[in-house]
C-alpha cells in the first residue's frame, strides 16, 4: 500500500532543520559579533543593519521550543503576592497546574481549559496573569503528543471530555470552569454529562470565550475550510507520522508547523510587515519595540503537535455533524444533553471582530441549555477585539474581565 500523501512530511521537515542548524549557528555567531561593544561598527549605522539582518536570519532558522509561564507574582491590593507554579495532578496527556499564591485569603476556584490547538498553554499567560489577582487559578498543561509514547494510547476528543470531568472533580464543586475557545465544545459537554450523572462536583458557571458552540452561526473561514472537505482531505494532507527521534516515534499527528503555517497564511502580509518593523527598530535602536515583538513572536511560532485522534473527531463532531448544539453527540457512551444542565451557570463572551469563531457561536451555548434559568445566563460581546483580544490584552483585563468577575460572583451565592 501506497504511504499517504502527507505520511511522512515531518520527516521531511525534521531533515530540513538539521540542515538549518549550521546556517543558525552562523547567523548567531554573527549576531553576537555585529553586537559586540568591542566591535566597533557595531556603533554605527550600517553596522546595526548588519547585525539585524543576521537576528532575523537566526530567527527564521531557530527551532521554537516550549516557553515558560514564568509568572512569579501578582499583586492583589496593590500588594505583591510571590507566585509558585505547582503540577497537582499528571495524567498522561495534561498537568493539571496551579499557580499557587502564598497569601491565604479565599478566593473562588478558576480552572483554565486550555485549548489544544497547536499552540502551548503558555499562550494564555496574559490571561492568568489577568485573572491571578482574584482567583485561584488552576490551568490544563497539555503536552505535546510527539513526546508521548505510542503504547500510552490515545487521545481523542471524548478523552479531552474526561480529563475536563477528572480536573473538575479533583476541584469542584466550588468551581468556575474557562474554556477559551476550541475546549467551549468538549467543557459544555463534560459538564451537561457530569449534569445528568447529578455528578455533585458539577461547577458553578461556566465562562466560554470565542468558542464554536455552533458554527453554523456565522460561519468563518476557519469555519468553511473544516466543513466542506471531506476527512480523508484532511487524513491524506495534514495527518503525518512523528520522527524516530522523538518518544511518540510513528504516532499519527496533526503537526503543530502545520497548523502554524495555515494560521500565518490568512496574514502573511502582517506577519511580513511585522517582522520588517522588527528589522527597522532593530537598526534604529528601538529595544523596547523590539522586545515586544520578539516577547509575542517566540510564544506564537512555538507550537505543539495534536493527536490525529483528537484532531480528525473535533473535525467531524464540532465543524461537520454539529452534534451538540443538534442533540446529536454522543460521547463517552452517553448523548451529550446541554439541557441537562440546570445548575451551572453560563457565560458566553465574543468578540466584534473574531475572524475565527464568528458571532453568534459561543452565544449558542445560551440557547440550547433550555432548562436552564435565564438568571444564570449571560451575554457579552466585546466590540473593537478579534479572537485572541477576547481572552488577552488591555480590553480583557479593563472591559471583559471585570464582567466575568460580576457573573462568576453572582453564580457564588
Amino acid at each position: 500500500m501506497m504511504p499517504q500523501s502527507s505520511e511522512y512530511m515531518y520527516q521531511m521537515l525534521e531533515m530540513s532543520r538539521a540542515a538549518m542548524v549550521p546556517f543558525n549557528l552562523m547567523a548567531k555567531g554573527m549576531q553576537n559579533f555585529s553586537g559586540s561593544p568591542f566591535n566597533p561598527m557595531s556603533y554605527t549605522e550600517h553596522g546595526r543593519m548588519f547585525g539585524a539582518t543576521f537576528e532575523l536570519m537566526e530567527r527564521i532558522t531557530r527551532d521554537y521550543k516550549k516557553p515558560e509561564f514564568g509568572i512569579t507574582h501578582t499583586k492583589i491590593d496593590n500588594v505583591s503576592v510571590p507566585v509558585t507554579e505547582k503540577i497537582v495532578m499528571r495524567k498522561t496527556f495534561c498537568n493539571l497546574l496551579h499557580f499557587e499564591k502564598k497569601n491565604k485569603a479565599k478566593q473562588p476556584t478558576l480552572l483554565i481549559a486550555a485549548p489544544m490547538s497547536g499552540h502551548y498553554a503558555t499562550l494564555l499567560r496574559g490571561t492568568v496573569e489577568a485573572v491571578l489577582p482574584y482567583y485561584d487559578v488552576y490551568i490544563t498543561d497539555w503536552l505535546n503528543i510527539r513526546d508521548v509514547p505510542m503504547n500510552d494510547g490515545v487521545f481523542d476528543l471524548d478523552s479531552y471530555v474526561a480529563y475536563t470531568i477528572a480536573f473538575i472533580e479533583e476541584l469542584g464543586p466550588d468551581v468556575h470552569v474557562m474554556a477559551v475557545c476550541q475546549p467551549s465544545v468538549p467543557v459544555m459537554g463534560a459538564v451537561a454529562l457530569m449534569s445528568a450523572a447529578k455528578n455533585p462536583k458539577t461547577p458553578r458557571s461556566m465562562i466560554l470565550i470565542g468558542g464554536p458552540i455552533d458554527t453554523r452561526r456565522n460561519p468563518t473561514q476557519v469555519n468553511h475550510f473544516a466543513e466542506y472537505r471531506p476527512i480523508e482531505w484532511f487524513e491524506r494532507h495534514v495527518i503525518s507520522r512523528v520522527p524516530m527521534n522523538y518518544a511518540g516515534a510513528m504516532r499519527r499527528v496533526y503537526p503543530g508547523f502545520v497548523q502554524l503555517t495555515g494560521f500565518m497564511s490568512m496574514n502573511m502580509e502582517r506577519h511580513m510587515g511585522e517582522h520588517f518593523n522588527l528589522f527597522l527598530n532593530l537598526v534604529k535602536g528601538d529595544g523596547e519595540s523590539a522586545t515586544s515583538h520578539k516577547k509575542f513572536y517566540n510564544e506564537y511560532l512555538s507550537v505543539m503537535d495534536l493527536p490525529a485522534e483528537f484532531y480528525l473527531q473535533t473535525l467531524q463532531v464540532v465543524f461537520k455533524d454539529h452534534a451538540l448544539p443538534r442533540g446529536k453527540w454522543e460521547c463517552l457512551g452517553k448523548i451529550v444533553d446541554p439541557n441537562a444542565i440546570t445548575k451551572t451557570g453560563i457565560i458566553a463572551i465574543e468578540g466584534e471582530l473574531d475572524d475565527i469563531s464568528g458571532l453568534g457561536q459561543t452565544k449558542a451555548a445560551l440557547k440550547i441549555t433550555k432548562n436552564l434559568a435565564e438568571s444564570k445566563k449571560h451575554y457579552h460581546m466585546q466590540k473593537g477585539v478579534g479572537h485572541y483580544g477576547s481572552f488577552n490584552g488591555r480590553k480583557f483585563r479593563d472591559q471583559i474581565l471585570p464582567v466575568i468577575r460580576k457573573f462568576t460572583a453572582s453564580q457564588e451565592k
